[in-house]
């Protein structure tokens, strides 16, 4: 990976163009895990029964693979693949202007909790984004049969049951669930500059951003998984079945199956956290490199030209 010189000012438009592409490799490479980790954390044969449909991640996965064969996970993605672009577009982008917000010139070091601020900023934003995508995508990989025929589908039908409304049930758990998001920058940054202090060069390198990068996803989700469950949970559920919200959902786990309920799942989240954040960051500092290589051409052309 090509290092550029140490100017540190973010830019959000090129921040927005280098997420979208980073949140797009993670989908592709991942999205299988994600599937059975969505099995596991709805994993009950009805609403009010107790009884499980899969035993752990092997026995989902081999089930999905017998009764639905391969493309049984991948259901769902076209949903997360159209709505990765712009969430980890604008994810990244509010991330720089949050940056932006702290520094002064192009060499303005933000501190730790500088770093963290502005990384809970983009939960303001990416939620809008985030909620109705997510509740598509719930709904998709937990159906049996064909209830929804694909994305248009599946919206035109929550629309009809209960308007928006439907469409953006679980936005509260989204919000839960993403409110670590100032620890995942946090994690990335730090790393990055031990890497960079311990360098050679003083730069940081393919293998520190892919580490950074999957360190910082473990420590997210390590930190948002109950409330992914809780999330899951309530977006899957038929209307009214929560009559409120995520608090009926967290009464409901702790009445009939206990605080681990709260972890269901863990296996396929914690294995998928790394490849797939090593791959959201790689790809969004690959494509930061590329674009602040053609700005910089482009603008030493014109100077040239004038």
């Amino acid at each position: 990976m090509a290092e550029l010189p140490n100017e540190q000012k973010a830019n959000p438009l090129i921040a927005f163009i280098a997420g979208g592409f980073g949140g797009a490799c993670a989908v592709l490479s991942c999205y299988p895990m994600d599937t059975i980790k969505v099995r596991l954390q709805t994993n009950r044969c009805s609403v009010n029964s107790q009884r499980t449909i899969y035993r752990g991640f092997f026995d989902c996965a081999t089930k999905i693979i017998r009764n639905e064969g391969a493309r049984g996970f991948y259901k769902g993605m076209s949903v997360p693949l159209l709505a990765t672009v712009p969430i980890f577009a604008l994810d990244f982008a509010t991330y720089a202007i949050g940056k932006r917000f702290f520094q002064t010139d192009n060499h303005t070091k933000l501190t730790y909790p500088q770093i963290f601020l502005a990384g809970s900023f983009t939960v303001l934003f990416t939620t809008v984004i985030v909620a109705p995508a997510e509740r598509v995508k719930v709904l998709l990989q937990t159906q049996e049969g064909s209830k929804y025929n694909g994305i248009l589908d599946c919206v035109k039908k929550l629309y009809k049951e209960g308007s928006l409304r439907s469409i953006f049930r679980g936005t509260c758990g989204v919000m839960l669930r993403d409110s670590p998001t100032g620890f995942y920058f946090l994690v990335y940054e730090y790393l990055q500059d031990l890497a960079r202090e311990r360098s050679a060069t003083g730069q940081k390198s393919c293998a520190s951003t892919i580490l950074a990068g999957g360190t910082a996803g473990i420590v997210f989700w390590s930190l948002a998984m109950p409330f992914d469950v809780l999330k899951d949970r309530l977006q899957s559920a038929p209307t009214g079945t929560y009559k409120n919200g995520v608090r009926s959902v967290y009464k409901d786990i702790m009445a009939k199956e206990g605080p681990r309920a709260f972890y269901s799942g863990a296996a396929p989240i914690l294995l998928r956290a790394f490849p797939a954040n090593a791959a959201i960051f790689f790809g969004m500092e690959v494509a930061t490199t590329f674009l602040t290589l053609v700005v910089r051409k482009v603008s030493e052309i014109e100077k040239l030209a004038a």
